[in-house]
């Protein structure tokens, strides 16, 4: 650790976040090392510690001999602020080497508003921010994760993306860059070479055009890029990586817990949800070798807490099989095991309280909307007498409190609907008064509602956004008729999801967008304390871009920036799965009847383990 970096630290608020030597970090010798890579997180590090996805290609890229990988995070404001004053630049937790020492700067991005954090970062290393200014092999800047199937915005910052899962085509990256490394190839000649491995997209090997009216008139690769690039999948999740020896943090963060991953995909079919779509097809990993995993990363780490990890954990085949095995193991450690993603439409109430017997906490459900309509129209699959049914078996077994989650906003949406989500919450308050057995603490129920944003790759990627003044006026009408005793209403304000709307569905001509912003700001978005509406307007206007164009309802004929991307979910299929929309109309789970969405021809193997 640098001598100033040590008098900075004490006017620091949690300096613990900066300075690594956690247990489990991985820390190599450099005289062995010939591909340095500098992992970043855009956001805090309680944040970027608690992503699992993180801590698997952590493994999986200091697994390879010769390969040396160090995580970076975002600094918080009091630091940004005397690294700036001392002009030091941003460094890796391991080494406490500067970013701009290493060979690759890699990015995994979950969430539009980090998008900031990325230019900042890039910034606070004194690396170029444009692809285009850094010229040979030295800080090659790569991007994935689940934020990437529109890499447009970033573009002009980012020299390749990699799309889907990461664990085999990062492991073909690094060998691609030793290669070119030892070999003296220049810049062009590797991302040449990027261009031919599945699953990545090289920005600068693709030419937009435009119409008059601003749409996008066509996408021309360049040097044989491939016309469209599919996503990369893990095929065997029960070989694919874990991080069974994980690098416990030594300070609070946000998931401080061990988390175990018991399948990628979802059966679903939320229209509005876009992991439901992109993460297909559905692959499970087995009972056996998900309750190995948990004993060793318990032991490793001595979490006292466990959580299942999925986008529907309830939907898991054998999860009553593998929550016995779990159980046998923690409840005698007094370790909780915790069950997130439940549905009111399989709820058991006896695997809820046998989980529950270490530490009792709330339930969450996500009905989505307020009326049975809008459910069928989103997808939901979800009843009203199951979220009644499920609260009525909670209450019953001793549960006290329920947290709901609702959008506003939804395409298709009306005031009958909205007034629906008050009508649902003073039922469920209802049923307790009639089902509870535990009236000592009364009943609580947390209501939120978010404000619908229209993603890449979901049936509804051609939907409008309503407009802030509209989302403000349905969420005031919400609050007036909401019960008012027991119920705790909070909602997501406007200003942040229509700035993530914009993101969401930008082209490439956002990049001045996102440098002007942060170049006077912007930065750590995600955050209350630092979140700045005002910074972003000045971008559009200093840009001259209407942010508007991004949030317009699209016709189906319009060529969209992220075309270029194939997931696996056919076109056709969403636009099917968007008339069914407006008929108010369900599609069957994966598990009740195959609907032919095309995720399955990347699965060699056979159809997915719905």
């Amino acid at each position: 650790m640098t001598t100033l970096l040590e008098r900075i630290l004490p006017t620091v608020q949690k300096p613990a976040r900066y300075v690594g030597g956690e247990y489990n970090q991985i820390v190599k010798d450099k005289a062995q090392v010939d591909v340095r890579v500098a992992f970043c997180f855009p956001d805090t590090y309680e944040i970027g510690m608690s992503n699992l996805g993180m801590r698997i290609l952590y493994g999986v890229m200091n697994n390879q001999p010769g390969v040396w990988c160090e995580r970076v995070f975002a600094p918080w404001g009091d630091m940004e602020e005397q690294m700036r004053k001392h002009n030091l630049p941003l460094w890796a937790l391991e080494s406490h080497d500067p970013v701009k020492d290493f060979d690759l700067i890699a990015f995994t991005v979950g969430y539009e508003m980090s998008y900031a954090n990325i230019l900042n970062m890039l910034n606070l290393a004194q690396v170029p921010l444009h692809a285009a200014d850094r010229h040979d092999l030295k800080n090659i800047v790569f991007a994935g994760g689940a934020c990437m199937y529109n890499p447009e915005p970033l573009a002009d910052f980012i020299d390749f993306f990699s799309l889907g899962e990461g664990e085999d085509s990062t492991v073909e990256i690094l060998d691609l860059y030793r290669k070119a490394k030892s070999e003296h190839w220049t810049k062009d000649q590797f991302l040449l070479e990027v261009s031919k491995i599945e699953g990545m997209y090289v920005p600068s090997f693709y030419e937009h055009t435009y119409n008059k009216d601003g749409t996008l008139k066509a996408i021309t690769p360049k040097n044989g890029a491939p016309k469209t690039v599919t996503k990369r999948i893990v095929h065997d999740l029960d070989h694919a990586f874990y991080p069974t020896k994980d690098i416990v943090p030594s300070t609070e963060i946000v998931h401080d817990r061990t988390n175990l991953e018991v399948f990628r995909g979802c059966i679903r079919g939320c229209r509005f949800c876009q992991a439901g779509f992109t993460y297909r097809p559905l692959r499970p990993r087995s009972v056996e070798v998900l309750t190995q995993q948990a004993k060793e990363a318990l032991e490793d780490s001595g979490n006292h807490e466990i959580t299942l990890s999925s986008l529907s954990t309830s939907d898991y085949k054998q999860l009553e099989e593998l929550a016995n095995d779990l159980l046998d193991y923690c409840a005698p450690r007094k370790i909780n095991l915790s069950l997130p993603s439940l549905r009111a439409d399989n709820f058991s109430r006896e695997l809820m309280e046998k989980v529950q017997k270490v530490r009792k906490s709330g339930l969450t459900f996500a009905p989505e909307a307020g009326t049975q309509r809008l459910r069928d129209a989103i997808n939901k699959n979800v009843t009203e007498e199951e979220v009644l049914e499920t609260c009525a078996t909670a209450f019953e077994g001793g549960w006290s409190s329920v947290k709901l989650y609702f959008m506003l906003g939804l395409p298709t949406e009306t005031d009958e609907d909205v007034l629906g989500i008050a009508d649902l919450v003073y039922k469920i308050l209802k049923t307790w008064r009639e089902k509870a057995t535990n009236r000592k603490r009364g009943c609580r129920i947390s209501v939120a509602t978010a404000y619908f944003v229209p993603k890449p790759f979901t049936p509804f990627q051609w939907e409008a956004q309503i407009s802030p003044e509209e989302y403000t006026r349905r969420q005031r009408l919400l609050k007036e008729h909401m019960p008012a005793k027991s119920v705790d209403y909070k909602w997501h304000e406007s200003s942040l999801s229509r700035l993530e709307a914009v993101l969401a569905r930008g082209d490439r001509r956002l990049g001045a967008v996102l440098e002007h912003a942060v170049l006077h700001g912007a930065k750590l978005d995600g955050w209350d304390e630092y979140f700045r509406y005002d910074l972003w307007l000045d971008a559009f206007q200093a840009c001259g871009i209407d942010p508007d164009f991004y949030t317009r309802e699209r016709s189906e004929d319009e060529l969209l920036p992220w075309d270029t991307i194939d997931v696996g979910v056919r076109k056709q299929f969403l636009q099917k799965e968007r008339k069914a929309a407006y008929a108010s109309t369900i599609t069957p789970d994966c598990r009740t009847q195959c609907t032919g969405c095309g995720a399955n021809l990347l699965y060699p193997e056979g159809p997915c383990d719905a």
